[in-house]
């Protein structure tokens, strides 16, 4: 019979050689202004820091960083997304972005008070979440 082996994870926070290979991959560009772009869904939170004519200077996400399954969409996760971009906008020098949001997950906010909280302005926030209208044709009646 023997003795029932438990096997206790240690911690739930992200993977710590996820996020050096994360920060070790930033460009050599020096610029002072950006665009960030957060997308948010229930499964998944996505960030990226743009420059001005749109071309993709960093960016993560939950699943980058070792989340997996139901955690990739807590504010957890897109919280430490945050930290993430906002280590390598620092390191490409950006002092001012401007935020556009997308989706209805629960990342939303903590990833751009997260994003905030290291020292980078931000000058506008935008919100380009798409809303039907109607929405699709409602089934037709059932026949039994």
């Amino acid at each position: 019979m023997g003795k029932k082996r438990i096997v206790k994870s240690t911690g739930t926070g992200v993977d710590a050689g996820l996020k050096d290979r994360a920060l070790s991959k930033v460009p050599k560009k020096k610029m002072e202004k950006g665009n960030l772009y957060i997308e948010s869904t229930y499964n998944n939170t996505r960030v990226s820091l743009a420059d001005t004519k749109g071309n993709i200077l960093a960016w993560s996400s939950s699943g980058a960083l070792g989340f997996k399954g139901a955690k990739k969409g807590t504010p957890f996760a897109s919280a430490k997304i945050g930290e993430v971009v906002a280590d390598k906008a620092k390191m490409i020098g950006i002092k001012n972005v401007s935020v556009v949001i997308k989706g209805v997950g629960a990342g939303r906010e903590s990833a751009l008070r997260s994003f905030i909280s290291k020292g980078i302005s931000v000058s506008m926030i935008k919100d380009t979440t798409p809303v039907p209208h109607n929405g699709p044709k409602p089934p037709k009646p059932r026949r039994v």
